[in-house]
């Protein structure tokens, strides 16, 4: 049943030239599956950029320090987490690292609602996987008999979405990405919600 997810989370981990993917429902917690667990304490977020990054701040009860950054297509947020929502480009994944991709409607890759972490190993991939996943592993065993021992958040990637990521995905590298900048985005840290945080 999840095999569509399987081989979309191959296929964009080819495009991207990092050893392995593991697809959300959304960008935001794919984030938040990567700084929970690194556990990371502080993000250091751009003033212009989507506002559901620096709530995770809030949400997961850290520290946010602002910055003020002219990122184009990425930024790094903490540790060697970066929050790619926006980048688009072939072998452009950064060795050793966590970036977050969104297949949201108005990105490259348009699913909709969608993300993807890029990480360097495969028990990176196995631990994000089941977080992603209810604390389950993907095998033929149902959950009931399994020994979950991984707390999870249910942020998978259903095989639907999956398999329209697959059905676009060689349109989407064919077709020239929008290159998006801090420009593109307001100062979120001027919203009433981030005044006392």
């Amino acid at each position: 049943m999840f095999s569509a997810v399987v081989d979309f989370e191959k296929a964009v981990a080819n495009f991207f030239g990092a050893p392995y993917a593991v697809a959300t429902d959304c960008c935001t917690h794919a984030i938040e599956l990567c700084l929970r667990y690194k556990h990371i304490r502080t993000i250091s977020v751009p003033k212009q950029t989507y506002l559901s990054v620096p709530m995770l701040a809030m949400k997961l009860n850290i520290n946010l320090s602002w910055v003020n950054s002219r990122w184009c297509d990425y930024y790094y947020l903490a540790g060697n987490i970066y929050d790619a929502a926006v980048l688009w480009e072939k072998d452009s994944y950064i060795s050793d690292s966590y970036m977050c991709i969104s297949f949201q409607h108005s990105k490259h890759l348009s699913l909709d609602r969608g993300g993807i972490i890029l990480c360097s190993t495969l028990e990176d991939y196995n631990v994000l996987k089941a977080m992603s996943y209810d604390g389950r592993d993907l095998s033929i065993v149902p959950w009931a008999k399994q020994d979950v021992s991984t707390v999870g958040y249910h942020y998978y990637m259903t095989p639907e979405s999956a398999q329209l990521g697959l059905m676009k995905l060689p349109e989407a590298i064919a077709a020239k990405p929008k290159k998006w900048t801090y420009a593109d985005y307001p100062d979120v840290s001027r919203m009433g919600v981030f005044r006392d945080y």
